[in-house]
C-alpha cells in the first residue's frame, strides 16, 4: 500500500483532534500503519519549539519569529517524521500543517503570502498533503468551544486573540480551498460528532481504495 499524507485543518473549537483519533481508528480496525502527529510539534524537539510558540509572556513575539519557528519546527517535523513514515507506506494524519500557516500568520497576522512561499520552498518544496480535511465552522461557535475545552488551564497565546483575527483566519481557509480544490474537503464541523466523523471516513474510504 502506498503512503499517504493527510491534515486535518480548521479554526479553534472545530474538532480537529477528535476527528484525526477516530480517523486513526478506523484506518488501524482495516490493517492501515497509521501515524498520529501534530503541527507545531510531532517530535521532540518541534514540541520545545510549540511550547515557545504557544507560550504566554511578558515579551512580544514578533510575527517574524512566529512564522521562523513554525517553519523550524514544520522541518524536523517533516525530516525526521512524517517523510519517513509515508516512505515506509504508513499513513500519517496531521493535525495541522502549512495550510494552518497561511491561515493564521497570513490571514490572521496579516504577513505577505510571498513570505510563506519562500519558506515552504525552503523546507517542504513539492511536499504537498494528498488530502486536506478543513474542518469549518462560525467563528463564535469555534471560540465558545474552545473556552469551554481549556476550562482552568485558559487559552494559548493564540486564543487570546479576537474574534476579527479568526474571521480572518477562516477567510484565509477557504482562500486555500479556492486555490487547491481537488486537494480539499470541506466538512461542517458545526454538525455532531458522528456526522462529521461519517463524512471524514466516506473521503478516507475513496483514498484507501485509490491506494491500494
Amino acid at each position: 500500500m502506498q503512503g499517504r499524507f493527510i491534515t486535518f485543518e480548521g479554526g479553534e473549537g472545530a474538532g480537529k483532534s477528535t476527528q484525526l483519533a477516530r480517523a486513526a481508528e478506523w484506518l488501524r480496525d482495516r490493517g492501515v500503519d497509521t501515524v498520529v502527529t501534530r503541527e507545531p510539534g510531532g517530535t521532540p524537539r518541534a514540541e520545545r519549539l510549540r511550547e515557545l510558540l504557544l507560550e504566554r509572556g511578558e515579551e512580544p513575539m514578533p510575527r517574524s519569529c512566529e512564522l521562523l519557528l513554525m517553519f523550524a519546527a514544520r522541518a524536523t517535523h517533516l525530516e525526521n517524521l512524517v517523510l519517513p513514515a509515508v516512505r515506509r507506506g504508513a499513513w500519517v494524519l496531521c493535525d495541522r500543517f502549512t495550510d494552518a500557516t497561511y491561515a493564521y500568520q497570513g490571514g490572521g497576522r496579516g504577513l505577505p503570502v510571498e513570505q510563506i512561499d519562500a519558506l515552504v520552498e525552503i523546507v517542504h518544496a513539492g511536499v504537498q498533503p494528498h488530502l486536506t480535511f478543513l474542518l469549518d465552522l462560525p467563528v463564535e461557535v469555534g471560540l465558545a468551544r474552545a473556552r469551554h475545552r481549556n476550562g482552568a488551564d485558559g487559552p494559548d497565546r493564540f486564543e487570546t486573540e479576537q474574534r476579527e483575527f479568526f474571521e480572518r483566519v477562516r477567510n484565509a481557509y477557504f482562500e486555500r480551498v479556492r486555490c487547491d480544490p481537488a486537494r480539499f474537503r470541506v466538512v461542517d464541523a458545526s454538525a455532531v460528532v458522528d456526522e462529521v466523523a461519517a463524512a471524514v471516513r466516506g473521503s478516507l474510504g475513496q483514498l484507501l481504495e485509490a491506494s491500494r
